[in-house]
């Protein structure tokens, strides 16, 4: 019986160091995909916003949007709905091909900031946001307190905060601006660690199940989750930390 439970042991323990490997891996994997879409986003928007004939396209000289700009900042909103009806029909490469045109593309929607705000004050909110970001996302991995009692209210807040956004459209009130730019960081701040805790605790529950291709989609949601939280603190941060032109 004692030598039973010495290899029922003995197993057990190869089969967590086992999961332990392979989420090591996922993760890598996820921060990999989430660095070059931040790569692609940062290199888009500062190779147009610095192109006055391509800014043309986007804002007219009174400093508006034009339509295409309106299709251009709302783009991103909607091919992430659209990723996520897709996701079980894609392959892997499919889903992965996508999110880097997504990155691409909210390339485009944030050239406006390198037209509005310094180059070194970009550069210095980019720095404090990966530093934040950072922190946040390796407390979410080692932390062994349950956030996830957290989700349901932070995506609360999200959506008051996009309707705030959409309201201050046509308020252009900065005092409004000031709060939903202070609310913001906080949520999203808080939404790095439980997205960060969320990937892991899916692959653990999904990893005996040995399907390779949820995994790697798994992936490319999760890069995608984290990616959207560091892209939204950068901009909320960047209202603080902007010196503008």
């Amino acid at each position: 019986m004692a030598e039973y439970q010495n290899i029922r042991s003995v197993g057990a323990g190869a089969r967590t160091a086992q999961i332990d490997e392979g989420l090591r891996a996922h993760m890598n994997k996820v921060y990999g995909l989430m660095s070059v879409g931040m790569l692609l986003t940062g290199g888009v928007a500062w190779a147009v916003g610095n192109n006055e004939a391509m800014m043309s396209v986007f804002r007219n000289p009174e400093g508006g949007m034009t339509i295409l700009g309106w299709v251009v900042m709302f783009l991103p909103l909607i091919m992430v709905f659209a990723f996520g009806a897709m996701i079980n029909r894609l392959s892997v490469a499919g889903a992965q091909l996508f999110f880097y045109v997504y990155a691409a593309v909210m390339g485009l929607s944030l050239a406006w900031i390198f037209q509005v705000f310094t180059g070194v004050s970009i550069a210095q909110t980019f720095l404090v946001t990966s530093i934040a970001f950072a922190g946040l996302s390796l407390y979410g991995y080692t932390t062994k307190k349950d956030l996830s009692g957290m989700g349901t209210f932070l995506m609360m807040g999200v959506i008051g905060l996009v309707v705030a956004m959409i309201i201050n459209i046509f308020l252009q009130s900065p005092a409004l601006m000031f709060a939903i730019s202070a609310i913001g960081v906080l949520i999203f701040a808080g939404l790095t660690a439980y997205d960060t805790q969320n990937i892991k605790n899916t692959y653990i529950q999904m990893a005996t199940q040995g399907n390779e291709e949820w995994l790697g989609k798994a992936a490319i949601m999760g890069a995608l989750t984290l990616y959207l939280d560091f892209i939204n603190m950068f901009m909320f941060l960047l209202q603080f930390m902007g010196n503008r032109e």
